[in-house]
């Protein structure tokens, strides 16, 4: 895990040999890069100590930038965000879709034996209910474009609007999220980086018009709500069968202390 570990090195982050899976997020992973116009997104996964987990202060996450609070990030930057097992188990239970990209980041993750025992059992996480978090994710995106919605914690995004007239990298996302929903519910995976890649890449790029992309989202947001319902995944997450895979993986890995 040397390669990205020099990033969790660098954030100040005290336990590093508590880390189990690290990967690279963001349109990297989903195969929508466009030259260097990207910060770059490193997520992960650590195992607390058993006084965190056990006792009455728990440890849920970390989170470190270069970049800071009043500026949009730039190429340059990198954000890191470290989930403890038992914070990211949660969110992914509840289908955050984030959290699921965890379990299908192979294209850029370095990871333990601990973890590949979490992703031999994905299957405990995926469930129906994901496809409401895509979908909500998915259409906060389009209220920010259209200006239904705020637009954010650091505001607009001045390079894609001044050019094309609307966020298109939020217009890419937005589709994505759709696309990876109806994938999941129809397939029970997502592929990541995204099939898609050069359709994404054209939305980014601003080569289609804000009506086209709404047209598009349209479209797309009833075909996932359709893959939804007559999916065969489980309603929810099997949280008993969750319980069981993080309880076992902090064993093995507290009997490593």
């Amino acid at each position: 895990m040397r390669r990205l570990m020099n990033t969790v090195l660098q954030s100040g982050f005290d336990r590093p040999q508590e880390i189990i899976h690290l990967f690279i997020g963001g349109s990297e992973l989903h195969g929508a890069k466009v030259g260097t116009t990207d910060d770059l997104d490193i997520y992960g996964v650590f195992v607390c100590q058993p006084e965190e987990a056990l006792g009455l202060v728990t440890r849920k996450h970390f989170v470190w930038s270069t970049a800071t609070d009043d500026r949009r990030n730039g190429p340059e930057d990198i954000d890191l965000t470290l989930y403890s097992l038992h914070r990211w188990a949660q969110l992914a239970a509840k289908g955050n879709p984030t959290a699921l990209h965890f379990l299908f980041a192979d294209a850029t993750s370095e990871s333990t034996e601990l973890w590949q025992l979490i992703q031999s059992n994905k299957n405990f996480f995926l469930s129906k209910q994901s496809a409401e978090q895509c979908l909500g994710f998915a259409g906060n995106q389009r209220r920010r474009i259209t200006g239904e919605q705020g637009r954010g914690a650091k505001g607009t995004r001045p390079e894609y609007e001044g050019i094309y007239g609307y966020d298109t990298k939020a217009a890419m996302h937005c589709l994505r999220l759709y696309l990876e929903c109806i994938e999941l519910m129809r397939a029970g995976s997502i592929t990541l980086p995204r099939p898609e890649r050069e359709y994404l890449i054209e939305v980014r790029s601003g080569k289609w018009t804000l009506e086209k992309f709404l047209e598009e989202a349209n479209k797309l947001e009833n075909e996932a709500k359709a893959a939804a319902q007559e999916s065969l995944l489980q309603d929810t997450a099997d949280i008993a069968a969750i319980s069981r895979l993080i309880a076992k993986v902090h064993l093995i890995a507290w009997k490593q202390l």
